[in-house]
């Protein structure tokens, strides 16, 4: 089990960085500066919340730092949806 945990720990940081660096190119090549502030908060926070779950002071309340996790994810995913409709990011930034 700690293997997958690290697993997960180690993935969500990965796409935080993946995530700043979209935020540097939004805001120096775009000049966008709403929607990239949007998802800077959001895509960093999921790999805070996962570590804040390695913390959880019960199952229910690691569960449940999780399932915001899970929340951020798909508001990140909504981001980054809207990102690629609006073309601020191309089709191969935004399937990466």
């Amino acid at each position: 089990m700690s293997e997958k945990k690290g697993l997960l720990v180690n993935n969500s940081f990965s796409f935080a960085i993946r995530i700043i660096n979209l935020y540097k190119f939004l805001t120096t090549e775009k000049r966008e500066f709403v929607l990239s502030k949007q998802i800077l908060r959001s895509g960093t926070s999921i790999g805070a919340l996962i570590r804040e779950a390695q913390n959880a002071e019960s199952k229910p309340d690691f569960i449940h730092k999780l399932g915001i996790a899970q929340k951020e994810c798909d508001e990140t995913s909504y981001w980054l949806e809207l990102l690629y409709e609006t073309e601020y990011i191309n089709k191969d930034l935004f399937d990466s």
